[in-house]
């Protein structure tokens, strides 16, 4: 057992017999009483969010977790297909596990999926991923007055607001957490 002055965000707690991932977490005090810590914890079983606090007296207890890397494959009515480019194991993941991320999924490149307990509960999206621009169409000539952009839509679908200049066949760099356009790669 652990004392909730140890969670930090990203770690995974056993709360109400379920796994949740801390999202967010601040310790507080009020003037006289003793401190507490307020955590904003995803149930990984059931997606939903809640907020809670834990007396700084109270124990916590950690689950046992590992990160893996995994290429992504195909979708199927299984699920989501990862292999592991090591092993050429192939997992699958439930829709809902994967689904708020499904954007940003690009054939053969590399995911980290977090297991609890040798289950996988979670794809992990880096900061950045680059894309394939498939379509995009052609910007107006003279319409560089300002920061002017268009609509470009990405192989997995995604539709971004890119420069002018971007054309199909281009690669480019989106942030995961705004889905917006960072560069040319």
């Amino acid at each position: 057992m652990a004392s909730p002055t140890d969670i930090r965000k990203g770690k995974v707690l056993d709360y109400l017999g379920h796994p949740h991932l801390v999202l967010e977490m601040q310790h507080r005090t009020q003037g006289r009483q003793a401190g507490f810590v307020q955590v904003t914890l995803r149930n990984l079983h059931t997606g939903s969010s809640t907020t809670t606090k834990f007396r700084t007296t109270d124990s916590v207890e950690f689950c046992h977790t590992q990160m893996r890397t995994f290429e992504f494959s195909y979708i199927d009515d299984l699920g989501y297909h990862f292999m592991n480019p090591e092993t050429f194991e192939d997992i699958i993941l439930e829709k809902a596990l994967v689904e708020e991320h499904r954007k940003f999924l690009v054939e053969n490149a590399p995911y980290d999926i977090l297991f609890v307990d040798d289950n996988p509960v979670e794809v992990v999206l880096h900061p950045t991923i680059e894309m394939l621009i498939k379509e995009a169409p052609e910007g107006l000539r003279g319409d560089t007055a300002s920061s002017a952009q268009k609509p470009a839509t990405t192989e997995s679908g995604l539709v971004v607001q890119v420069p002018l200049f971007v054309k199909p066949g281009d690669r480019i760099k989106i942030n995961t957490e705004s889905g917006a356009y960072l560069g040319r790669c």
